[in-house]
């Protein structure tokens, strides 16, 4: 009985996990370009109390008896699954249909990748996150410019005089990995590589493997309600299972304590 006390104590853990998972995920459904996680789980170490095949007076045994330990949580694992499109008519704000990252400079020199497009301007009429991390490669937007224009394929031109003809500022570059669930989220809509994700693969959008970008829209985070909302009530009723089992074997071993001779 000690054994179940163990077992439903790992069930415990890991339901409240998968309550954190999700919580987080419903916490960040108004998140642009959020991707959701969800919790991952293995059965732990078996006791072999009678080995399946073992030989008898008879035969063998056809079925043995193994007495697993529990669960145990091995990942959290990050969907990049698109998510929906929300056109904002803001000439800056980007969505990547496809694969791809945004890169920005970080304060500290190094890339953080994102699949944020809300973007704006700073002083120097550089695009920059809303953080105010610069785009790499940096782009910068002429002083006085009228409209500013950024094709699928990330070609970004600027209007500086009424009548004239489109100036070319630049061109986006976007990064995809072969791994991206193995990518390090550092919050503010940052992601790092990581050896389990692999080096970055830059190129401009719209080549083979990249996605595209479209201007005037942000895209939404890939949070889906109504699976959370489930997902939350299977955990839920999970976790109430488990600590009625630890209930139940407290009840038997106050039996066990209570017997009388």
């Amino acid at each position: 009985m000690m054994r179940a006390l163990s077992i439903a104590s790992t069930g415990l853990g890991s339901q409240q996990l998968s309550i954190e998972v999700i919580a987080n995920n419903l916490a960040n459904v108004s998140t642009v370009g959020f991707k959701k996680s969800r919790g991952e789980f293995q059965d732990l170490m078996y006791q072999t109390l009678k080995s399946a095949g073992t030989a008898t007076a008879t035969g063998t045994l056809p079925v043995g008896i193994q007495l697993g330990s529990g669960v145990i949580p091995v990942s959290v694992h990050r969907t990049f699954a698109q998510g929906d499109f929300q056109q904002t008519q803001n000439p800056l704000d980007l969505a990547i249909e496809g694969d791809g990252f945004f890169q920005v400079t970080l304060p500290d020199g190094s890339t953080g990748y994102s699949r944020a497009g809300s973007l704006s301007l700073d002083s120097e009429g550089s695009i920059v996150t809303a953080e105010g991390y610069p785009l790499l490669p940096n782009i910068t937007i002429p002083s006085g410019a009228q409209t500013v224009t950024i094709l699928p394929t990330g070609v970004v031109s600027a209007v500086v005089t009424t009548g004239a003809a489109p100036q070319l500022v630049g061109t986006l570059e976007l990064a995809r990995f072969t791994n991206p669930a193995g990518l390090h989220s550092i919050g503010k809509n940052l992601y790092q590589a990581t050896d389990a994700s692999g080096e970055a693969v830059t190129g401009a959008p719209g080549e083979e493997g990249f996605g595209t970008v479209q201007q005037g829209s942000l895209e939404g985070s890939n949070v889906n309600i109504a699976e959370e909302m489930v997902n939350m009530i299977v955990a839920q009723r999970a976790y109430e299972l488990n600590s009625k089992a630890i209930q139940t074997t407290d009840e038997m071993l106050s039996m066990v304590n209570n017997l009388k001779r």
